[in-house]
């Protein structure tokens, strides 16, 4: 993967452009920190790695989420099910008895 500054993309364009042809991908790069991705993208890809992209942020959402949870004490994916279940099994026991 190659990085360049932002400094690099605004007082060199044209290199940009040319790894960027090369290498598909380029990790733009403020104060030594990855900043942006830069991806070559062809005709008619546009919505599909979009959406993919899209994909891949809320999947990596949802996992931090998980994680905050797991260190806050929260339930556990079990858990919850197991919750669910028994809510389940109370409103048949209840329905019967009707």
């Amino acid at each position: 993967m190659e990085f360049l500054t932002v400094r690099d993309f605004r007082t060199s364009p044209k290199i940009v452009w040319e790894k960027l042809s090369q290498n598909g991908e380029i990790v733009i790069t403020n104060n030594g920190k990855p900043t942006a991705l830069m991806l070559n993208i062809q005709d008619g890809e546009l919505d599909e790695l979009c959406a993919a992209i899209r994909q891949v942020k809320a999947i990596r959402s949802i996992n931090n989420m998980r994680l905050v949870a797991a260190e806050n004490d929260y339930m556990s994916d079990e858990e919850i099910e197991a919750e669910i279940q028994a809510y389940r099994e109370e409103a048949k026991i209840g329905q019967g008895a009707e």
